[in-house]
């Protein structure tokens, strides 16, 4: 999930139908109440957040992420309208991981999303994973599902790397919930099995893998 704080409309439309586009999930605010109430339920894997916003401007959200420990390690990313140097080097010494000055095209802003994902990552060696006609490269990121390359969201991404790791085992609505979406998550285990359906969709005939455990939950298995 990415949260798009930004107070022209126009724009922060436009951001959220890229990322979208792009493979990702967003959601967008206008100024930062309503996205200081939104972080209570879900934290985002990544913040886009402009500096020149109304009432509380940027590089003060940007303070009290950096100085909460449950937002500390979300990365972020500031935008502004504004071109001196200073509020570059103010963010950024804040704690911004980095800068997008306007007017930014949005291939440009997919292209520094996905670069600061990547540093973010754990540094772990990369691995295969692979169960019947389904493969991940953990390193890149990258699922195949009989043969062809499938587009995931973050959130699908670690479901099935989740269900992948941990082939045959049982997992319960409220433990995918508390793994995937964080132990402070608060909303319905319906959440889940949204995730879950798009998830089978795009897997095509690898989707039977992920299996419904009635009165519990899910797991995958690959039978013969």
């Amino acid at each position: 999930m990415i949260y798009c704080v930004e107070d022209d409309q126009g724009i922060r439309d436009l951001m959220i139908y890229t990322l979208n586009s792009s493979g990702f999930e967003a959601k967008g605010f206008s100024e930062g109440s309503s996205f200081f109430e939104a972080l209570k339920s879900e934290k985002p894997d990544l913040i886009m957040l402009d500096i020149m916003l109304p009432g509380e401007d940027g590089l003060s959200i940007l303070k009290q992420l950096r100085s909460n420990l449950s937002t500390d390690n979300i990365p972020v990313i500031m935008t502004t309208a504004k071109g001196t140097e200073y509020d570059k080097v103010v963010g950024l010494d804040l704690g911004a991981d980095d800068y997008l000055a306007k007017p930014f095209g949005m291939m440009e802003m997919i292209s520094r999303v996905k670069a600061v994902l990547r540093r973010m990552a754990p540094k772990d060696a990369s691995k295969i994973l692979e169960a019947g006609n389904l493969s991940i490269n953990t390193g890149e990121h990258t699922v195949y599902a009989n043969g062809e390359r499938v587009q995931l969201t973050l959130k699908e991404y670690d479901l099935l790397k989740k269900f992948m790791e941990n082939l045959g085992r049982v997992f319960s609505r409220d433990q995918l919930l508390q793994s995937i979406w964080g132990t402070d998550f608060i909303g319905e285990t319906r959440t889940v099995d949204v995730h879950i359906g798009t998830l089978r969709t795009k897997l095509g005939t690898c989707g039977n893998y992920i299996e419904t455990v009635r009165g519990v939950g899910y797991r995958m298995e690959v039978r013969t």
